[in-house]
């Protein structure tokens, strides 16, 4: 592979990596989601990801932050749905 052959591949991961990025997956969901549907080497989505965030730690920490948000925010509705999901369930049975 060549110097720009090896290039335009790295702008290619790097793109679908960004792709991911708005459907808010975590590195390991790209990392899967690539190998699976691009034939992408999880070592170099995970490597090409490294290189992204040190160049973009500002935006890297916020996206981190707000997946946590988000997903401590999805876990609260599940058990929410569950509560009323049991209580209806008890109100039905009585």
């Amino acid at each position: 592979m060549g110097d720009s052959s090896s290039a335009s591949y790295i702008h290619m991961v790097q793109h679908l990596i960004e792709e991911c990025i708005i459907f808010n997956m975590s590195k390991e969901e790209c990392m899967e989601a690539l190998s699976k549907h691009a034939n992408i080497k999880p070592v170099i989505t995970s490597t090409v990801w490294k290189e992204l965030e040190k160049e973009n730690k500002e935006f890297f920490e916020a996206y981190t932050k707000k997946r946590e948000e988000r997903g401590s925010e999805m876990e609260a509705r599940q058990r929410v749905q569950r509560m009323l999901s049991y209580s209806s369930k008890r109100d039905t049975d009585d």
